[in-house]
Formats: C-alpha cells, sequence, structure tokens
C-alpha cells in the first residue's frame, strides 16, 4: 500500500504540537458540471511548533496519534 500525501494550507496553529490543514479539491457537479472547491480540515502533528498560519505544508497519513489526529508534518513548502 502507498503512502497518502496531501498539500493544504495552515489555518490554526493555536494548539501545542498541532495546525489545522485545509485542503482544497476541484471537482465537477455530476449533473450540472459546475466546477465547485470543497475543503477539508485535518489536524496534524507539528512536533517543532515551526508552522505559522497562512503557509503551505505537505502531510502524510500516519496512524492515530489523538482522537482526531492522523496526520503528520512531512515539510513546509512556502513560508509565510
Amino acid at each position: 500500500m502507498h503512502t497518502k500525501y496531501t498539500i493544504g494550507t495552515v489555518v490554526s496553529n493555536k494548539m501545542h504540537k498541532t495546525i489545522t490543514v485545509a485542503v482544497k479539491n476541484k471537482i465537477s457537479h455530476a449533473k450540472y458540471k459546475k466546477i465547485i472547491t470543497k475543503t477539508n480540515k485535518y489536524y496534524a502533528h507539528d512536533e517543532n511548533n515551526e508552522c505559522k498560519i497562512g503557509d503551505i505544508v505537505k502531510i502524510k497519513l500516519h496512524k492515530p496519534i489523538s482522537k482526531k489526529k492522523r496526520w503528520i508534518l512531512i515539510q513546509k513548502i512556502i513560508e509565510k
């Protein structure tokens, strides 16, 4: 099984060693064919508290760390 990666924007870093990452996906409506942007929010583990709001980050699916955290930070792509 391959490892799942995704890229998103940090929308919150108020928690200790945790960031909230918003991932936007563009999909086409089944009937009307309009392009719709769907947003999913994920809690990701940030070991060094290095991310700031607005950073573009790459996160990886991981075993559960807490009740809602199942992603870990791999790298910061763009810093704000």
